[in-house]
C-alpha cells in the first residue's frame, strides 16, 4: 500500500468505526481532485439510514489527521477528500533516503512459492512461444523473492513420452554423440520426424524403443539421458543470454514424476474419483460440462494404458505440496491451458490433495503476434527461434545507440546494446496486460520515447548524470517547495503499494505503468525545477529527490529482469 495511504487508511478506519459502531473499510484511493479520497460513507449510508454526506462529515470530525493533512473535507455525494501536508511528505521522503528498500517492507507472512515457468521441450529449440512464460515467470520470482518469500523455481521440461523413441532411434542411426547430433535441435527433430513418417520399419523400431524407455531399459535410458543433458545445456545458454535466473538445479521435467503416476491413478481410484470413458480412466471434476451439459472428463490414463498430461500434473502438484511444502503454487502457462489447469486443480481438491491454506494459480498469458495479426513466424513460416529474435533485438539496439552516441567505443556499445536490446524485449512483453495478445514490433520496443524500456533506461542514466555532476548526494532532508516536486514525491511513496498489488495479481503492466509515470513526472519536475543551480538547501533536497527517483527506477527495472545503465 502507498506509504501515505497506509497511514491515512489506519486513521480513517478508526474514525469510520467510531461513526458506524463497527469495523469499516474507508475505501481509500488516489484522487484527481485531491491527493486521496475515501468513499466508505457511500457504502454505509443504507446500513445507517443516513445521508452519505452526513456520515462523511462525522468521519471528518472524528478523524485524527492534523499531522498528516492540510485539508480534509467532504466533497461530491459523500467523499472524504484529503490533501497531505508538505511537511508530512518531507518526513517520509527523508526517511527513504537512507532506506535500502525504498520503503518496501518484507512480507509479514512469508510463503513457500513454487513457480512453474519456461518449460521448453527437450530436442527442440526454444522459440518465440517460450518468451512470455520465461520472462513473466522470472519477473514473478524476482518480485516475490524481493518481498521475502521463499521461491522454488520449477522448469517443467518436456523430456518424456513417445517422441523420444523416434529421437533415440535416429540418434542410434547417425552413430554420433548426442552433443554432435543435437547441435541443430530443430534440424535433428525434423529429420527424425520425416524418417518416422516415411519409413515403416523406423516407425516400428521407434515404438519398440518407447516401450524400452518406459520399461527402464538401461541402454535406452542412457541414450535418453545424454539427449536430455545436451538439450539442458542449450537451454541454459539461452537463459543466460535472456538474463533470467533459471539454473540447472531448477529443471524438473516430466520424467521426474513418471514413477509417481501409477500411485496417482491408484489413489484416485480408491477415492472413487475415476470412471471409464471410451476406454480411458477419467475424473469428472464438479463444475465442468460440455456444450450438451454432460460432465466433462479429465483423462488421467488413456485407453492404450499410457498416462495423460493430467496424471503428470496431479503428481507434480502432490510433490510440490507434500515434498516441497509449497503454500502458493503458480503455473505460468499460456491462457489456452486455463481449462486444463482448472480441472486438474478441482480434481486435486476433490481428492483432498489441494486444500487451504495452499492455493494454486494459473498465471495465464496471451500470444505474440506478427504484423499480420497472426502467430509470429519466421520468413520460412516456422516459429521464430528465440536466439534469432534476441540477436535481432541486440543488433537493432546497437544501431540506435550508435546513432545517439557515435563516440561510444565498440566494446561499450556491444555491452550497452545487450542490456538495451534484451530489456526492450522483456519490457514490451511485461507492459501489456498479460492475458492479451500483442504484436511484436522492434521499432516500438526500442523507441527512446513512450512507454518502453529504453525510455526508462535513458531516464535513469540522465538522473545518474546529474548526480555525477553533483559529486556527492546528500541523505536529506527533502523539502517540498514546488508542485512539480510534490508530484514526484507522491509517485515515489506509491512504490510499496504497487509492488504489493502486482505480487498478488502478477499483472506486471501495473508496475511498468508506474515506472513510466514516475519517469514522465520526473521529466516534468526537471524541466521546471533547477537542481544543480538551485540555492543551498533546495539544491541538496532536489539532489536527494533525484537519487530516490534513480534508485526507484533501477529497482523497478531489476524486478522486471531489466538492467538500468548509468550511462547511455
Amino acid at each position: 500500500m502507498h506509504i501515505l495511504e497506509s497511514q491515512l487508511r489506519d486513521r480513517l478506519a478508526t474514525a469510520f468505526s467510531a461513526v458506524a459502531g463497527e469495523s469499516v473499510d474507508p475505501v481509500l484511493r488516489r484522487s484527481k481532485h485531491a491527493d486521496f479520497q475515501a468513499d466508505g460513507a457511500l457504502a454505509l449510508a443504507r446500513r445507517l439510514h443516513r445521508a452519505p454526506r452526513e456520515i462523511a462529515a462525522d468521519v471528518v470530525e472524528a478523524a485524527d489527521l492534523a499531522d498528516l493533512c492540510d485539508h480534509v473535507k467532504v466533497t461530491g455525494p459523500g467523499f472524504v477528500s484529503l490533501t497531505v501536508r508538505d511537511d508530512a511528505i518531507d518526513r517520509l521522503l527523508t526517511a527513504l533516503t537512507t532506506d535500502a528498500r525504498l520503503g518496501v517492507p518484507l512480507t509479514s507472512k512469508p510463503e513457500t512459492v513454487v513457480i512453474d515457468y519456461s518449460s521448453p521441450n527437450a530436442a527442440k529449440e526454444m522459440h518465440v512461444g517460450h518468451i512470455r512464460s520465461t520472462i513473466l515467470g522470472d519477473a514473478v520470482s524476482r518480485l516475490l523473492e524481493f518481498l521475502g518469500h521463499k521461491i522454488i523455481r520449477q522448469n517443467h521440461l518436456g523430456d518424456w513420452g513417445t517422441p523420444f523413441g523416434m529421437l533415440i532411434e535416429h540418434l542410434i542411426d547417425l552413430n554420433e554423440t548426442a552433443e554432435q547430433s543435437v547441435a541443430d535441435l530443430s534440424g535433428f527433430y525434423r529429420a527424425a520426424r520425416n524418417k518416422f513418417d516415411r519409413d515403416p520399419e523406423f516407425q516400428q523400431r521407434s515404438r519398440q524403443r518407447v516401450v524400452l524407455l518406459q520399461g527402464g531399459d538401461e541402454e535406452t535410458l542412457r541414450l535418453w539421458q545424454t539427449f536430455v543433458d545436451a538439450s539442458k545445456k542449450y537451454f541454459l545458454t539461452e537463459y543466460e543470454k535472456l538474463g533470467v535466473r533459471l539454473t540447472a538445479a531448477d529443471f524438473a521435467g516430466e520424467s521426474t514424476y513418471n514413477h509417481l503416476l501409477p500411485e496417482v491413478v491408484e489413489d484416485l481410484d480408491k477415492l472413487g474419483l475415476l470412471r471409464e470413458s471410451d476406454g480411458a480412466q477419467c475424473t469428472f471434476p464438479a463444475g465442468f460440462s460440455n456444450r450438451d451439459g454432460d460432465p466433462l472428463p479429465l483423462i488421467v490414463r488413456k485407453s492404450d494404458g499410457g498416462y495423460g498430461y493430467a496424471a503428470t500434473d496431479l503428481a507434480t502438484l502432490r510433490h510440490w505440496i507434500e515434498q516441497l511444502h509449497g503454500s502458493r503454487l503458480m503455473y505460468v502457462v499460456g491462457t489456452p491451458q486455463r481449462l486444463h489447469f482448472q480441472m486438474v486443480h478441482q480434481t486435486a481438491r476433490e481428492a483432498g490433495w489441494l486444500a487451504e491454506p495452499v492455493r494454486a494459480e494459473h498465471i495465464g498469458f496471451g500470444s505474440i503476434l506478427g504484423p499480420d495479426g497472426k502467430m509470429l513466424r519466421s520468413r520460412e513460416g516456422t516459429s521464430t527461434k528465440l536466439a534469432d529474435l534476441l540477436d535481432e533485438a541486440i543488433s537493432r539496439a546497437g544501431a540506435v545507440i550508435a546513432e545517439k552516441d557515435p563516440e561510444l567505443s565498440a566494446a561499450d556499445r556491444r555491452a550497452l546494446a545487450n542490456v538495451v536490446g534484451i530489456g526492450a524485449v522483456k519490457y514490451a512483453d511485461l507492459c501489456i496486460e498479460r492475458t492479451n495478445d500483442y504484436v511484436f514490433d522492434y521499432d516500438r520496443m526500442l523507441a527512446l520515447d513512450g512507454n518502453s524500456a529504453p525510455y526508462l533506461q535513458f531516464a535513469h542514466a540522465r538522473i545518474c548524470s546529474i548526480l555525477r555532476k553533483a559529486d556527492t548526494v546528500p541523505a536529506g532532508p527533502v523539502l517540498i517547495t514546488e508542485p512539480a516536486e510534490r508530484k514526484v514525491a507522491l509517485e515515489l511513496l506509491a512504490l510499496p503499494g504497487i509492488l504489493e498489488e502486482v505480487a498478488e495479481s502478477a499483472h506486471f503492466h501495473k508496475l511498468t505503468g508506474y515506472l513510466f509515470g514516475l519517469a514522465t513526472t520526473f521529466t516534468g519536475f526537471y524541466e521546471k525545477c533547477p537542481v544543480l543551480r538551485a540555492e543551498p538547501g533546495i539544491r541538496e533536497s532536489r539532489l536527494a529527490l533525484c537519487d530516490l527517483t534513480a534508485r526507484t527506477l533501477a529497482l523497478g527495472l531489476d524486478l522486471l529482469g531489466i538492467g538500468a545503465p548509468e550511462r547511455m
